[in-house]
């Protein structure tokens, strides 16, 4: 799968609109009402990355959003990242978009 189509895909299932590369001047990869989405596409993903959200479910109560927030040293609790599985964000904010992508 490109990048493009998987642009395509989460605009869908988010229920926003790709923008192509060229007409993007300063808009997201993906504009949506109320969310600035950017996509990124990788082969694969920091295995810590993964267990720090595999713990947060794990350790998640029926009612509770599991997130892992990461932060850099040196900087600002403000500008750490706050990163979730895609399917817990359309379980907590409900669907956006189109069925599974």
């Amino acid at each position: 799968m490109s990048w493009k189509d998987v642009e395509r895909a989460v605009a869908r299932r988010l229920g926003g609109q790709r923008v192509p590369v060229s007409g993007r001047a300063g808009q997201p990869d993906v504009v949506h009402p109320w969310l600035a989405i950017e996509v990124k596409h990788r082969r694969s993903l920091p295995r810590w990355l993964l267990s720090a959200l595999a713990q947060a479910r794990a350790a998640a109560q029926p009612g509770q959003l599991p997130v892992a927030v990461l932060h850099e040293h040196g900087q600002r609790y403000r500008d750490a990242l706050v990163v979730l599985r895609l399917a817990d964000f359309e379980e907590w904010f409900g669907p956006l978009g189109g069925g599974d992508a």
